[in-house]
């Protein structure tokens, strides 16, 4: 079955992007400024983030006066070794599965959270400093938010990143391998995996039954390799221009789209972590791009 648009969704993340390379929650407009801005780019959906003072229904009604749809969640969970430190980023995932549930969207992609200081945010792309004893502790961290998780009624997908330690296709298959597939799907982002040197179609392709939802991002592979090479820092490879609008990088996005099977149905969700125009604009040639994918494909039929 051929992807539909409805099943595409925008993360605004151009809006948080800081003048350093890093991303900010709060620099985000308010939200009756972004909803319009989404809608007249031909966009149906976005990322789900109910504001801690706002209901689900009361969300729900602000985007359906937009014209958008809920999307699929988001949760970064910040690697803690200590049992008790778990709780509070535990109770965040909960809510955050709570909310998609309860809008009917219950994909949830789950990543580990990094912070600017981070060993593989200062050596990115690399799998740096990569143990197994620490995987493995993750793996339980990881196994234990997905089943509070999925306790709300949520699809809970894994989401490696590059910067955290889930950042390799050999720690993402680790992570998978040792988690109920009931329980954790897999949702890549082709961006990050391509960071890392790898086909992000050929992980994909691997793991198709699993995909539960995609992140696709153009990029330009020469920063990419550059930063592997030179061990250049995450923020300062950002800064260099890797992430460009769909369509104008190397990523071959249809690849990646074809890789996930004729069976795919789940999500399908476009990013561009730090736009090579304005936010606005930025958003603009996102919708562009999608409008001109299924035009294109409607007319060779």
């Amino acid at each position: 079955m051929p992807l539909s648009p409805q099943q595409f969704a925008l993360n605004p993340i151009q809006w948080l992007a800081t003048e350093d390379g890093w991303i900010n929650p709060r620099l985000a407009p308010p939200l009756q400024d972004r909803l319009p801005v989404i809608a007249a780019s031909g966009f149906a959906a976005i990322k789900t983030e109910v504001p801690a003072s706002v209901s689900t229904e009361a969300y729900r009604a602000e985007l359906a006066k937009a014209g958008l749809r809920p999307g699929p969640g988001y949760v970064p969970m910040p690697w803690v070794l200590d049992d008790s430190d778990r709780l509070p980023f535990l109770e965040r995932a909960r809510l955050t599965a709570a909310n998609n549930s309860a809008l009917g969207v219950p994909l949830v992609f789950l990543a580990l959270g990094m912070d600017q200081t981070a060993p593989r945010v200062r050596h990115p792309g690399v799998g740096f400093d990569s143990r197994e004893d620490r995987l493995a502790h993750i793996t339980e961290y990881v196994a234990q938010a997905a089943e509070i998780m999925v306790s709300e009624g949520a699809i809970l997908a894994l989401h490696p990143h590059v910067g955290t330690w889930i950042e390799t296709v050999d720690e993402a298959r680790y992570v998978l391998d040792r988690v109920d597939e009931r329980v954790l799907k897999f949702g890549p982002d082709a961006g990050h995996l391509a960071w890392t040197g790898v086909n992000p179609a050929d992980v994909i392709a691997e793991y198709a039954p699993r995909v539960a939802g995609i992140h696709i991002k153009d990029y330009h592979s020469s920063i990419a390799r550059l930063s592997r090479i030179e061990d250049i820092d995450y923020r300062s490879t950002v800064l260099s221009g890797l992430w460009t609008e769909p369509g104008t990088g190397d990523a071959n996005i249809e690849e990646v789209l074809a890789a996930a099977g004729p069976a795919f149905t789940g999500w399908v969700v476009v990013e561009v972590d730090r736009g090579s125009v304005p936010p606005a604009e930025s958003i603009r040639r996102c919708g562009a791009w999608l409008t001109n994918r299924f035009a294109f494909q409607n007319a060779g039929r």
